[in-house]
Parts: C-alpha cells; sequence; structure tokens
C-alpha cells in the first residue's frame, strides 16, 4: 500500500530528516544540462528555438562532457541564467573574471 510522503517524512527522527533536507539540497544544487533543463520547464526543442538552433543539438549538447565555456554560458544565459566560473580553495573562493561575458 502507498503512503504519503507526509505521513512517512513524519514518522522519520529530527536527525533522518536533517540529513533527507540536506541530500535534497545537494541534488537541487548539482544538476547535469538535461536536468535543469527539465527544472527550468523548458523541452529541448523550445531551448533550440531560443538558441536559435535545431533540437539534435540540443541533446547533443547534453550529453558532452567538454564544451567551450562560451557555448556552456549561451546554453545557460537562454535558460534564463548567468554563468559564473568559481575556483574552490581551502582558504577560499575566487571568481574567474577571464570568463566573464564583455
Amino acid at each position: 500500500m502507498a503512503r504519503k510522503f507526509s505521513e512517512l517524512r513524519a514518522r522519520m527522527s529530527p536527525e533522518a530528516r536533517a540529513r533527507s533536507d540536506a541530500k535534497a539540497r545537494q541534488m537541487i544544487a548539482e544538476m547535469a544540462l538535461s536536468e535543469l533543463r527539465r527544472a527550468r520547464g523548458l523541452s529541448q526543442q523550445a531551448l533550440a528555438a531560443v538558441l536559435n538552433v535545431k533540437q539534435p543539438s540540443i541533446a547533443k549538447l547534453e550529453q558532452r562532457t567538454d564544451m567551450y565555456i562560451s557555448t556552456l554560458r549561451s546554453h545557460i544565459k537562454a535558460m534564463g541564467g548567468e554563468l559564473e566560473i568559481i575556483a574552490h580553495f581551502p582558504d577560499g573562493d575566487v571568481r574567474i573574471a577571464n570568463f566573464s561575458e564583455l
């Protein structure tokens, strides 16, 4: 028998709820491009129209593990976002300005 998530969550310990919340935040913070597009409510066809390319180009791009930063920036901008490149170091983070949009 299926149960509602709210019922299951109510039976969880506070520690388990905290772990669940942390995992959910992590999953939202880390997404593949295809997941991000879907989370933004866009189809490949709609994104292709914004970028003035064909849908198969979007499908191919979403599977790539290596691409130009300018290509990624255009993709993110078409979804309504902005791309920032940040280097993480033990003593702090640094935003890399070389890749800022001109």
